[in-house]
């Protein structure tokens, strides 16, 4: 029960909705469909392949810095979440339970930690340079832009504090 109870929070509910959002749409069988079935000239078809963007794997061709940056990148996409959400559940958000500031709290909250955790994985990847990092950076950004809004609507309710 103690468990269950970790959930009602903003964070709670934030992290576990990041976390299956990360579990389905970046596992490889959703990619290869999406990849298959969906058109991404158009808008459809561009959120369904956005969807996954925290794309994590345990076997592949590519190098092992690639393989790990992008498994490093879904696990901390999940625990940034985390921390951006219990950073912004201060005492002065604390009354804001169920209204839009809560909301534009856990988009927010999905948006940096998608960027910063693209971001720092980007230099394990072979051949890193400081570009690909800021360009890795962005895409985590607008994933975070066009997906977060599911996290904003998860922590919609709940209480912000961390008990």
């Amino acid at each position: 029960m103690a468990v269950l109870a970790r959930y009602r929070t903003a964070t709670g509910a934030g992290v576990l909705t990041a976390l299956v959002l990360v579990l389905v749409f970046g596992s490889p069988m959703y990619r290869n469909w999406a990849a298959d079935h969906a058109n991404p000239n158009t808008a459809g078809g561009w959120f369904l392949r956005l969807l996954g963007w925290p794309a994590w794997r345990f076997d592949s061709n590519d190098t092992f810095g690639n393989v790990l940056a992008d498994d490093l990148k879904a696990i901390l996409l999940i625990v940034l979440t985390g921390v951006f959400l219990m950073l912004s559940t201060g005492q002065q958000l604390a009354r804001a339970r169920g209204t839009l500031s809560q909301f534009f709290a856990g988009w927010s909250a999905y948006i940096f930690a998608a960027a910063l955790a693209a971001l720092l994985t980007a230099f394990i990847r072979s051949d890193p340079s400081l570009l690909a990092a800021f360009q890795s950076a962005g895409n985590g950004a607008l994933y975070g832009l066009f997906v977060g809004w599911i996290i904003g609507i998860a922590t919609l309710g709940h209480w912000r504090g961390s008990s």
